[in-house]
């Protein structure tokens, strides 16, 4: 099955869930982050707003919410094509729909942050692997606002949220392609890599 017929029958399967099993899954998702000292001691965190039958981020929110961390979400970048920037999300924050008709803050009217200011990005995905390989939806956006961290040092922790069903065996990789550390889903934790615990 190529990553086209794959991204098919894997989109199909998410949209097909009950709103029961939507609801039990972001729970889930959350019960396995709030394991994690890392999602515990970032102050910065990035999250997505869920699309196309992602898995629901919404009970993160809340949580990161009640925690005091501040929220940021990806926004396409105006004049770097191809690229996320990430904005802080409020609850008083300006929202506007960008050109896949996903709600995002406004570029007017918020500052932007570099992904490399952010301790903690929770990425959407299609499909993954234990080895940390992600498929995306094939736009490469993600890839290339994080290609920096193929550089060793100081780095966001990225983290793969999705169903457990969206596991596959063994992923295509590209040499471009970014690797998750940590993949959290709605009944496992799947750790790549030893990562520092400091946020």
């Amino acid at each position: 099955m190529n990553k086209s017929e794959l991204r098919k029958l894997i989109r199909q399967q998410r949209r097909s869930l009950s709103k029961a099993q939507r609801h039990n899954a972001s729970r889930g998702l959350l019960r396995q982050l709030r394991s994690t000292p890392e999602y515990l001691a970032a102050k910065r965190v990035a999250v997505y707003l869920t699309n196309d039958g992602e898995i629901d981020t919404q009970w993160l929110i809340q949580d990161l919410q009640q925690r005091c961390k501040e929220i940021y979400l990806p926004v396409l970048h105006p004049l770097r094509k191809g690229h996320l920037t990430f904005i802080r999300y409020q609850k008083n924050t300006v929202m506007s729909r960008n050109r896949f008709g996903i709600s995002e803050p406004s570029f007017r009217h918020n500052k932007a942050l570099s992904a490399r200011f952010i301790r903690l990005i929770c990425l959407p995905l299609v499909a993954f692997d234990e080895r940390g390989n992600r498929l995306g939806m094939g736009g490469g956006f993600y890839d290339r606002t994080l290609a920096f961290t193929h550089k060793k040092g100081h780095l966001p922790l990225l983290v793969g949220c999705a169903y457990d069903f969206q596991r596959i065996s063994i992923l295509p990789a590209e040499s471009w392609d970014i690797p998750l550390k940590l993949i959290a889903t709605d009944t496992s934790l799947y750790r790549l890599l030893n990562v520092s615990t400091t946020g």
